[in-house]
């Protein structure tokens, strides 16, 4: 996990990462109000004032309209989930705007800036956890409700995408997410292409950002899901793509062995089911007759094996069909 999320903060400490991010997947007018130009990322520590220390993930701000007013934007990683994310970000927002104040950017009449809170979760279970703190404390009745605090985050659950809506976005998060919720060989190979297009330009941000991509490809997803472990560390995408080109075939060809190994395997264990399931309707038969075998004869052929096995001992003793599946 630590990997994962560390991979994750180098990928979203590229300007580049956060307005795709914004672009493709923050759906409200206000974006198209934003000068992606003045991208800033900031300090991620704060201290209160009783001194406790916390961290955030990464945090930027950005030039809202045609005046001076920032987005801050708090990314928070969740690899699982937790119940209590709500209340971190609400520490968390309270913290950036102590820091704010102490620190001269917000004084005299000038309001708090907005703030939007994102978590992103790439667990294959659904999140359940509330995306408000309104909805962790116990609402009471007679007045008191109305101090209950409310604040919400935006989750953005990778799997709540699909790869046909992802893959007609020319967007490097869009690619990410295809990435953790599909990483067959071909897939990543296929999205590793696409992003040496999308960063193949002259400069140090493209370059910085295939190497970011290298790496968390390199030591995160592909040892998560493949054998590479002989395999050197990898710093730019286009050695993910040759080291791809070479081990896709391989990767195939064992999965191709390890699916018919289950194929066999899965074979048997239905064939012996099968046999079982005849021999029992032929017992029913012989013993109830030909009326009874045709009745149970759906049960029979879809039970399992021990409920088959429990049948035929029952038989031993039953003096009806009926007592006998009962």
């Amino acid at each position: 996990m630590a990997e994962h999320d560390g991979g994750y903060k180098n990928l979203f400490s590229h300007a580049r990462m956060v307005e795709d991010l914004l672009r493709g997947f923050v759906r409200e007018d206000w974006v198209r109000q934003l000068d992606f130009a003045t991208l800033e990322k900031l300090g991620n520590s704060y201290v209160s004032d009783d001194l406790r220390h916390r961290c955030d993930d990464v945090i930027w701000r950005v030039r809202w309209g045609t005046n001076w007013l920032y987005v801050y934007l708090l990314l928070e990683f969740q690899s699982e989930i937790d119940r209590w994310m709500a209340v971190r970000i609400m520490t968390y927002v309270g913290l950036l705007y102590q820091d704010l104040i102490k620190s001269g950017r917000v004084s005299g009449n000038h309001r708090l800036p907005p703030v939007l809170p994102v978590v992103l979760y790439n667990g294959i279970q659904p999140w359940t956890a509330a995306t408000d703190i309104a909805a962790l404390v116990e609402d009471v009745p007679g007045g008191l409700g109305r101090y209950r605090p409310r604040l919400e985050y935006l989750l953005l659950s990778e799997r709540d995408y699909d790869d046909h809506e992802l893959k007609g976005l020319q967007n490097l998060v869009a690619a990410l997410f295809r990435m953790e919720t599909g990483p067959s060989p071909e897939h990543v190979f296929e999205v590793v292409q696409l992003l040496l297009e999308w960063l193949s330009s002259p400069g140090d941000e493209q370059r910085t950002l295939r190497r970011a991509f290298a790496v968390w490809i390199g030591r995160v997803l592909l040892p998560a899901h493949f054998d590479v472990t002989a395999h050197p560390a990898m710093e730019d995408l286009y050695e993910v793509k040759n080291m791809l080109a070479e081990r896709v075939k391989e990767w195939k060809k064992a999965y191709k062995e390890e699916g018919l190994r289950e194929g066999r395997q899965e074979g048997r264990q239905e064939g012996r089911q099968e046999g079982e399931s005849a021999i029992l309707l032929h017992q029913v038969e012989l013993k109830f007759g030909a009326e009874a075998a045709a009745m149970y004869r759906g049960r029979i052929e879809s039970a399992d094996t021990d409920t088959l096995r429990k049948w035929s001992g029952n038989i031993l003793t039953a003096t009806t069909a009926a007592e006998m599946f009962a």
